[in-house]
């Protein structure tokens, strides 16, 4: 019977790898259907190894006290796994489904919830986590203790971000960034990019809803915030925090734009001629002395 079950297994995953993406579109397509073929999805998640799991399958896996499913979509299930994104979520044992192919971010769209647990993107601002009072109250202390950071880290990054706010999904990392419950996230992004004629104004206005996530844990935010707080705030401090905005944008997998592209390069210079002590304005070496091969050839004959 068990050899039976991983036959059938391994047939639907011959089916699934030929029409998989039909059925991703039919789902979108087909309102009548779309419960039916939910359940014929087939995704890779954090804890199925090199198979792929049906949505059933992670219900009947889900942890206790879990009430929602948790997915990421990006290019590739390594990469997705070291995502800041996640990292709440992986230390909480919960399992994430992974969507890796450019079709999901329209599917899932149309499939906000499955056998009445709702769809919940990780690398959005609410992972809709349940909270107790003391969660609550922390979070209400964290904001209160690094109001001067969260101030000033608006002041310096403008109108690049939505929001800046104490992340909820951090916790290793210091900072993150995250899509707006009604902006494109990174993924989205890139495939509304790739298409030939994508609206560019939209395209612009959708692509700007993101938010701005800091660990408060982070020993690097503690310090920020402390020399924020002590009126130490200089074009060093302007720098990391623009540094750390920008690679937690490239980290989340979007593209950077053509200015903020120079702008990270300058930044990340300066920040490196400062940590090995080298002045900004500091002259150029003198250029090494060759003898001319001609020279040398006379002097050879002599």
């Amino acid at each position: 019977e068990e050899e039976e079950e991983e036959e059938d297994a391994s047939k639907y995953a011959e089916f699934w790898k030929a029409f998989g993406k039909y059925i991703k579109m039919g789902l979108i397509e087909d309102t009548a259907n779309r419960t039916r073929l939910a359940k014929l999805l087939r995704y890779a998640t954090s804890k199925s190894g090199d198979k792929e799991i049906s949505l059933e399958e992670y219900v009947d896996n889900m942890k206790e006290g879990q009430k929602h499913i948790y997915y990421i979509s990006g290019e590739d299930k390594e990469t997705l796994m070291k995502s800041p994104s996640v990292e709440k979520l992986l230390s909480m044992d919960y399992e994430i489904v992974f969507m890796t192919d450019a079709v999901d971010e329209y599917t899932v769209q149309h499939l906000t919830e499955f056998e009445g647990k709702r769809l919940i993107n990780a690398s959005r601002e609410g992972l809709k986590l349940e909270e107790g009072d003391k969660e609550k109250k922390r979070e209400d202390a964290y904001k209160e203790t690094f109001k001067p950071l969260i101030d000033y880290i608006k002041e310096v990054l403008g109108r690049k971000v939505e929001k800046v706010m104490i992340s909820k999904h951090l916790v290793a990392s210091p900072v993150v960034a995250l899509s707006a419950d009604y902006g494109w996230t990174a993924q989205m992004e890139k495939v509304m990019k790739a298409q030939a004629f994508t609206d560019q104004s939209k395209f612009e206005f959708m692509k700007s809803k993101r938010n701005f996530g800091i660990n408060p844990r982070h020993p690097m935010i503690v310090e920020l915030n402390n020399k924020v707080k002590a009126g130490a705030a200089d074009e060093a401090i302007e720098d990391s925090i623009m540094s750390l905005y920008l690679s937690a944008v490239v980290g989340a997998g979007y593209p950077l734009t053509p200015e903020d592209a120079m702008d990270f390069s300058t930044r990340v210079g300066r920040i490196v001629s400062q940590s090995i002590g080298v002045p900004l304005n500091a002259e150029l070496a003198p250029e090494l002395e060759v003898v001319d091969d001609v020279v040398e050839e006379e002097e050879e004959e002599e």
